[in-house]
């Protein structure tokens, strides 16, 4: 009798935590355990500022699947579509091959996209920061924006060189502008002439900076942006880009060439080829962890829709966070386990800890256990929980040795080479390979019939 096969797509902190949970709970000879995803490491998002900023390194962020995990096969590729009927998952490997994964038991874990709008201009001319690649380029375009703007007579083109836009008032953006701001600030003690010229802008629909946090921390925040040179404003968004100019809600015109977007996810499109379900494109499951109609599939993260059980409305899901994504990897891992051994699964319940905020520097806001903190017992909390939160040892000495590097050695503001492009990630491209519940059974069908004639030959 075959060994059944647990498949896990997604290795960020959902996946990853599932993952390790599953080697630990799951003897060797019991059952395979099968990861499908894009990168063999899985990305600490939550420090992706500063890697724009180039506080830290973009390996410091990276935490290698191969450490991490000892007996999981790694198929490299994403996971676009899946064929429920037949327990069969349809993956475009890095090579560009269509392939087909069997399963009996599933974890859906693929994370989220960039959420965009249909803003004139938008996919063309503006940059994101959700992924290594972003991040790196996003340093070095506005870096070279200083350059250039130093080496032109153009005041029109100097101008336009020295603005920067941030769009979106959450954690990334807000993270983001501060960062981003403070490293402006180090280049341009390189060109003196440049100082007055550099503006910084965050715009947000919304009536308050991360309202999340509250009103109180929200208020902070915004008074540090301000303090720092950020110029915010509320209740605007953008109306238009080009490639010289970003036109707001409020009717301003503004020369710019630098338009950061960081204006929230949408869930995977996968959840939407299982065929059940969605809730504003987030798979519905119970409290189980488990798909209603489908109880071999879990679904986790920032693409599941999982009841909050630590509220009193029926109907509140869980935050898309990392502290909700790891603890709902652990459980979907053992009730997993459960299901294979007829035993009884358990529900998902967690309350929220707290969150923090990195604005760089010695500045934070964090709200740990209810209670609001600012300045350095924030700037203490905000780095330990980092730290803490990092899943391995190495990654942990690398980011602690870079905040300690940068802190007796001053920042490096020197360019890597990558401003002559951005990376297409910004509108995951991918978003328009995934297939829909139909396609997705023909295309099982064709790759399982084709394996079954080779293996029949």
């Amino acid at each position: 009798m075959a060994r059944p096969r647990i498949v896990v797509i997604g290795a960020g902190f959902a996946g990853l935590h599932a993952l390790r949970r599953l080697e630990k709970r799951v003897p060797k000879q019991a059952a395979d355990i099968v990861l499908i995803a894009p990168n063999d490491y899985m990305l600490y998002s939550p420090l992706l500022p500063q890697v724009a900023s180039g506080l830290l390194t973009p390996q410091s962020v990276a935490v290698s699947l191969h450490r991490s995990l000892r007996r999981t096969r790694m198929v490299p590729g994403s996971a676009i579509g899946i064929d429920a009927d037949a327990k069969a998952v349809l993956v475009r490997k890095i090579s560009d091959e269509l392939t087909v994964e069997r399963y009996d038991r599933l974890i859906l874990a693929p994370g989220s996209l960039t959420r965009v709008f249909d803003i004139p201009g938008l996919t063309e001319y503006a940059y994101g920061n959700k992924n290594l690649a972003e991040a790196t380029v996003l340093r070095d375009h506005v870096l070279a924006q200083l350059e250039l703007a130093n080496a032109t007579s153009d005041p029109v083109e100097r101008e336009e060189r020295c603005r920067f836009i941030v769009v979106g008032g959450g954690y990334t953006g807000v993270e983001t502008a501060a960062s981003l701001r403070r490293l402006t600030d180090e280049a341009a003690r390189l060109y003196p002439s440049l100082g007055a010229a550099i503006s910084w802008h965050l715009v947000d629909i919304a009536p308050r900076l991360l309202p999340e946090l509250g009103p109180k921390l929200g208020e902070n925040a915004l008074d540090l942006l301000r303090r720092m040179g950020v110029e915010v404003k509320l209740e605007v968004s953008v109306k238009e880009v080009t490639e010289h100019k970003v036109a707001l809600t409020d009717g301003r015109v503004l020369p710019c060439r630098t338009l950061i977007w960081t204006a929230g996810t949408s869930p995977s499109p996968l959840m939407e080829s299982v065929g059940t379900e969605t809730n504003r494109g987030k798979l519905v499951v119970g409290s189980d962890l488990a798909v209603p109609d489908r109880p071999e599939i879990f679904a986790i993260g920032d693409a599941a829709a999982v009841p909050d059980l630590s509220k009193e409305d029926s109907s509140a899901i869980c935050p898309p966070t990392a502290q909700y994504a790891e603890r709902q990897g652990v459980v979907a891992a053992d009730n997993v386990v459960a299901s294979l051994t007829r035993r009884a699964l358990r529900p998902f319940e967690h309350k929220d800890l707290g969150l923090v905020v990195d604005l760089g520097g010695n500045d934070a806001v964090a709200r740990p256990l209810g209670y609001d903190l600012s300045g350095l017992p924030a700037f203490a909390v905000t780095r330990g929980y980092h730290l803490y939160s990092l899943p391995s040892n190495p990654a942990r000495a690398r980011v602690a040795a870079n905040w300690m590097i940068r802190a007796l050695t001053g920042g490096e503001v020197s360019r890597l080479g990558f401003h002559q492009g951005k990376p297409s990630t910004f509108v995951d491209l991918e978003a328009a390979h995934y297939l829909n519940p139909e396609d997705s059974r023909k295309e099982s069908a064709r790759l399982l019939d084709n394996a079954a004639a080779r293996a029949g030959s």
